[in-house]
């Protein structure tokens, strides 16, 4: 069951109308599909109690988080990278940014809608669990990385049944190019293929 250290309730998606008056509208809907589907992932009861696991082996009491908002448009740092997420500790806010649509056409003609699913849900998952690491480790920037990873991978382990799809998507979330470790992201596509058969136990629906 879960506890008063629930983020759930403070998931909201967050946007100005203004934001998208410089796109189309097909890029518009795009991105409010995007975001709806982040929210629901980030909500997902399963990520919720692992994250109230998460919060309490680390200590990290969540009374300071007034929002945990799902942006509708990415957002680029200084040198051009696209950012995962942000933590405003004096405003109480954790933003989570999309991929751009660009990246996501390239990356579902390369490898599939529902591999784009996992990855697009399970890198908002693992943004916010480095977010909420920074919580603790506010400037500590190496030692938030290094368990966010800890941590994305233990949820991995628990929700995708063989060891090889969790290695998988842990890869595919933490690669910053589509290009990279493409050998092991076409591996997990045929599983995905197969998945769709019903030939695999990989939960990888839109509803997971």
């Amino acid at each position: 069951m879960l506890d008063s250290r629930c983020l759930s309730g403070k998931i909201r998606i967050g946007f100005s109308p203004e934001e998208l008056w410089a796109f189309s509208s097909n890029q518009v809907r795009f991105y409010r599909r995007y975001s709806t589907f982040v929210f629901k992932s980030l909500a997902k009861t399963s990520f919720q109690q692992f994250l109230n696991w998460m919060l309490k082996k680390e200590h990290i009491e969540t009374e300071a988080i007034r929002a945990i908002q799902v942006k509708i448009l990415p957002l680029r740092s200084k040198n051009g990278k696209g950012v995962a997420g942000k933590c405003n500790l004096t405003r109480g806010l954790i933003r989570i940014y999309p991929k751009t649509s660009k990246f996501c056409q390239l990356f579902r003609q390369k490898f599939g809608k529902i591999v784009l699913h996992v990855y697009a849900k399970n890198r908002a998952r693992a943004a916010l669990i480095h977010e909420l690491l920074h919580l603790k480790y506010v400037k500590d920037e190496k030692t938030v990385r290094e368990l966010s990873q800890k941590y994305f991978r233990i949820f991995t382990k628990k929700r995708y049944t063989a060891k090889f799809h969790a290695f998988c998507i842990h890869t595919m979330v933490f690669s910053s190019r589509i290009g990279k470790e493409t050998r092991s992201l076409s591996k997990l596509n045929k599983v995905v293929a197969n998945t769709e058969l019903g030939q695999t136990r990989l939960r990888v629906s839109c509803s997971s």
